[in-house]
């Protein structure tokens, strides 16, 4: 089932991209209870676990459903282009409680049991001193599962929107709106996602907030109910090379090659960030015809992913391409 959003003229003015850190601490928080958000994240896993003392974030897991609404106020769209954490959880804290408890009260009603339990009944009996409270686990949040690697993270970010910024000036803002994901599809001044249940949005004045997005994979993610501005989360561009720790050592580097073949190996390895047929058949001197060969392969058992900018096609590594370069690590 669809979710269409309705450009308006004015709509086309105001939409805008941003970075935000308080978004990616908390899809941090969130990967670290959905299994199925580790795949890209495994070396970021493990150290987190081993970190001492571990965090208690239970009130923030509690309203954060498996499928359904979390507080907007707890993860507001972004002040601004770039700003900073401290800025983002100052407005955190100055949540009106009446609106934050009856966020908190949907958020729970979406996980069965969610309202009933002692710590549900402790955050709705006092609003105002929960409010505080989240966001304090936030800042912990923040200072231990993503300020170590946020300059890292920052980078990838602001090189998804400089490139999709260029893309916007090559191709406008509809048909770069269809190329983000492969979920996402622009007719007739509406973009459509592929979502969960069926709705319509129409967007005015205040356009939309485009955001790339670490630690949201796999998901796109529209959301934020006025008076917020709406927002369209997808995954960022060159994530597979994140947390690459340099070249492959040599003993994986043979093993990649006896099992794929020394082409296929070569391929595998150079994909560090998205790269087109001829991109890659010129960084590894291979004829474009063996290095599509190549690419259909690997995309063909599960170890990369490709998608449609415009004319060209771009190939990334899927988790478990990443997993079977990074084994043994």
């Amino acid at each position: 089932m669809p979710l269409h959003l309705h450009f308006t003229e004015d709509a086309y003015l105001a939409s805008r991209f941003a970075i935000s850190p308080l978004w990616e601490t908390q899809e941090a928080v969130r990967t670290l209870k959905r299994p199925d958000r580790h795949g890209y994240h495994p070396r970021w896993l493990r150290r987190i676990k081993a970190a001492e003392p571990p965090l208690d974030l239970s009130p923030v897991w509690l309203l954060m459903p498996q499928r359904g609404h979390s507080p907007d106020w707890l993860g507001p769209p972004p002040l601004g282009p770039a700003a900073t954490f401290a800025e983002e959880i100052a407005a955190v804290r100055t949540a009106d409680p009446a609106m934050a408890r009856a966020e908190m009260a949907v958020a729970l009603g979406h996980t069965p049991g969610a309202a009933r339990t002692p710590l549900a009944r402790e955050l709705l009996a006092d609003p105002a001193r929960a409010v505080q409270r989240l966001a304090d686990l936030l800042e912990q949040a923040w200072h231990t599962l993503v300020e170590p690697d946020w300059p890292r993270l920052r980078a990838l970010l602001e090189a998804d929107v400089a490139y999709h910024s260029r893309r916007l000036a090559d191709i406008g803002l509809g048909a770069l709106l269809g190329e983000l994901d492969r979920r996402l599809s622009w007719s007739d001044r509406t973009l459509t996602l592929e979502y969960h249940s069926e709705h319509v949005r129409r967007l005015d004045g205040r356009g939309l907030v485009l955001m790339p997005s670490v630690f949201s994979w796999p998901d796109v993610i529209s959301g934020y109910d006025p008076p917020w501005q709406p927002t369209l989360v997808y995954p960022v561009r060159g994530l597979a090379g994140l947390w690459a720790g340099g070249p492959a050592p040599d003993a994986v580097r043979g093993a990649l090659v006896r099992l794929l073949g020394r082409g296929r190996a070569a391929v595998l390895t150079a994909l560090d960030e998205p790269a087109s047929t001829t991109a890659l058949a010129l960084r590894l001197d291979l004829a474009p015809s063996s290095v599509s060969a190549h690419l259909t392969a690997l995309r063909d058992t599960g170890l990369l992913t490709s998608r449609r900018y415009g004319h060209q096609v771009l190939y990334e590594r899927s988790p478990l391409g990443m997993a079977l370069l990074t084994a043994g690590e």
